[in-house]
């Protein structure tokens, strides 16, 4: 016959006995370092420079580099982000079978290759079989799949994050460095600021 076992509370911080507990396969149980507010901030730094466009701040990141400054401690910080969606036309039904059609054909080359190898005979047979498969499936469910949408979202588009500007920050320690090489630069920044 057996007893009934009473479940044992959970251990948490603070808990007498919490010392006493074993070593589980990470180590011995702590309670979580910080605040519990993210992890710690790093060192303070210093905006070096403000460009109205990627480009010049990528430029400036990579003058740095060429010249030995340790751009591990530098970073370019885009602010003001906004969501650009383009149009790149209207989707039509035949349009959507297209597209299917080239997905299904790139799926349908992977899985003709893929049987292909295993092929004894004609396997440049097999791979086009695959890839004319692939394609009539892919047209079939792109045409299904754009008529079921129901007129909703007849277009296509492109998404991408823009930032109305790239400020280049580097250590506060190693400001002064990355100044002096910037003004051998010929490239001006719109608003060069020290904190």
């Amino acid at each position: 016959m057996t007893r009934p076992s009473t479940p044992s509370p959970a251990w948490q911080p603070g808990m007498p006995g919490g010392s006493n507990l074993p070593s589980g396969p990470g180590g011995r149980p702590a309670a979580p370092s910080g605040d519990g507010h993210g992890p710690e901030p790093g060192p303070p730094t210093v905006t070096i420079g403000t460009y109205p466009d990627y480009p010049s701040a990528q430029r400036v990141v990579d003058y740095l580099a060429d010249n030995r400054f340790p751009v591990e401690h530098s970073a370019i910080i885009g602010t003001n982000l906004t969501l650009v969606e383009t149009v790149m036309g209207r989707m039509t039904t035949g349009r959507a079978a297209l597209i299917g059609a080239g997905t299904g054909a790139w799926f349908g080359l992977f899985i003709g290759l893929l049987f292909g190898i295993f092929t004894a005979g004609n396997w440049v047979a097999v791979i086009v079989v695959g890839l004319v498969i692939g394609a009539i499936w892919g047209a079939v469910f792109g045409a299904v799949a754009h008529a079921m949408a129901g007129g909703q979202r007849d277009f296509t588009s492109a998404s991408s994050l823009r930032a109305s500007q790239y400020a280049v920050t580097v250590d506060a320690g190693l400001a002064d460095q990355a100044r002096q090489l910037l003004g051998r630069m010929h490239l001006t920044p719109t608003g060069a600021t020290a904190r």
